[in-house]
């Protein structure tokens, strides 16, 4: 069986505009078949996807995942189960291994966001993320290159924040569709990542939900504010 995946989005448990039910629902319209809710340093959003999905009875299969923000940079780290992992990254990656957990390099070479560069080399990766639809046309090319030298899988994800963006990329994943049976096709190359170039309409509204967040967080810090100030006055401080 060939499924389409997509293993790095982001829902309202971090940084993204859609909740992980409706990441799961976007998902399923637009025929993805696996997929890892990755919030930043939090499982909680691939935990409550895959909930959903099985109470609702949606034809996808959720990893557990999470894009984990290490000394080095951000790492995906995919599982069968929540796990605890440092943040120092050969730590990270020898716990990760020990829990049965996959760890890629998360746009290893757009540096603007944390992506971890040549640290590709030194660290026993499962596979590196080749093509991130979020990312610079180069450091995708660069993290290419470096998944051919080490002959280690390449994935396409999307990296949504805006659930329009799902379906822009997948990898397109040959066994069956366990968390098992995806997470060891990953491991042993049965996959193979498909993209296409993102339109103007998209760039526009992921760079548009982009501002609003650092609005609404800069609000919400005012807020904040407000609130401390308040409550000095109140105890006469």
């Amino acid at each position: 069986m060939i499924m389409r995946g997509d293993f790095h989005m982001h829902s309202t448990v971090s940084d993204g505009r859609a909740t992980p039910c409706q990441l799961v629902d976007t998902a399923v319209r637009v025929g993805l078949s696996v997929i890892s809710v990755t919030d930043h340093n939090s499982f909680k959003g691939s935990v409550i996807a895959r909930r959903y999905a099985r109470l609702r009875g949606k034809p996808i299969t959720v990893i557990t995942g999470n894009e984990v923000r290490s000394d080095k940079g951000d790492v995906l780290v995919l599982c069968r189960d929540v796990v605890e992992v440092p943040v120092e990254l050969g730590p990270l990656v020898d716990r990760a291994h020990d829990e049965g957990c996959l760890v890629v390099p998360a746009h290893p070479y757009d540096l603007s966001r944390l992506g971890i560069g040549d640290y590709v080399y030194r660290y026993p990766f499962d596979a590196i993320e080749v093509f991130n639809a979020s990312a610079e046309p180069m450091a995708n090319r660069r993290a290419l290159e470096a998944a051919l030298r080490l002959g280690l899988p390449g994935l396409a994800d999307t990296d949504a924040h805006i659930p329009e963006l799902l379906g822009a990329a997948y990898t397109l994943i040959s066994g069956d569709s366990s968390v098992d049976d995806v997470l060891e096709a990953i491991r042993k190359g049965r996959v193979k990542p498909v993209w296409r170039r993102i339109g103007l309409s998209l760039i526009l509204r992921r760079y548009a939900w982009s501002i609003e967040r650092r609005l609404r967080k800069l609000a919400s810090s005012g807020r904040r504010e407000d609130v401390d100030n308040v409550s000095i006055t109140k105890h006469g401080v």
